[in-house]
């Protein structure tokens, strides 16, 4: 069952059980699905990737706006985008812990990579859609220093 189809059979679930704000977000979720296989039309499907990378989209807008809703002191509507936040991360892969993260970092390392973006490069193809992209750029950071502490 792809995402999209279960997503769908969400909605019939919300509609009768009457959960509003759950409705909401699962229709403006499956809106994005649509526009985003709109966008992809003669290149094929929907692939997995291409579902999680839209939940991964809408996960990241909700963050943000939460920020900016906090810092505008509007805290009915950042506690509303953090409702819909907990909805669409049903629906995200599992996300690696900072640990994992800076474990899959150094294995780049180990690899060879020692600059910044060849690092960042491969972490991010190693992660995709398991890690943020903010927390795996800080470990690179953080790793990178490291070894250059020893040497210099």
């Amino acid at each position: 069952m792809s995402l999209s189809d279960e997503i769908s059979a969400e909605i019939r679930q919300a509609q009768k059980a009457g959960q509003t704000e759950r409705l909401a977000a699962l229709r403006f979720l499956a809106a994005q699905l649509q526009n985003r296989a709109i966008e992809k039309r003669g290149q094929g499907e929907l692939t997995p990737e291409d579902e999680v990378a839209v939940v991964q989209k809408e996960i990241k807008r909700r963050r943000e706006a939460i920020g900016l809703f906090r810092q505008g002191g509007r805290e009915d509507l950042a506690a509303k985008e953090e409702a819909e936040l907990k909805i669409l991360e049903t629906y995200a892969p599992a996300m690696l812990s900072p640990a994992e993260i800076a474990a899959e970092v150094a294995k780049v390392i180990a690899g060879g990579a020692s600059d910044f973006n060849a690092v960042m490069q491969e972490a991010m193809s190693r992660m995709k859609g398991r890690a943020d992209g903010k927390q795996v750029s800080e470990a690179v950071k953080a790793s990178l220093e490291a070894s250059e502490k020893p040497g210099a």
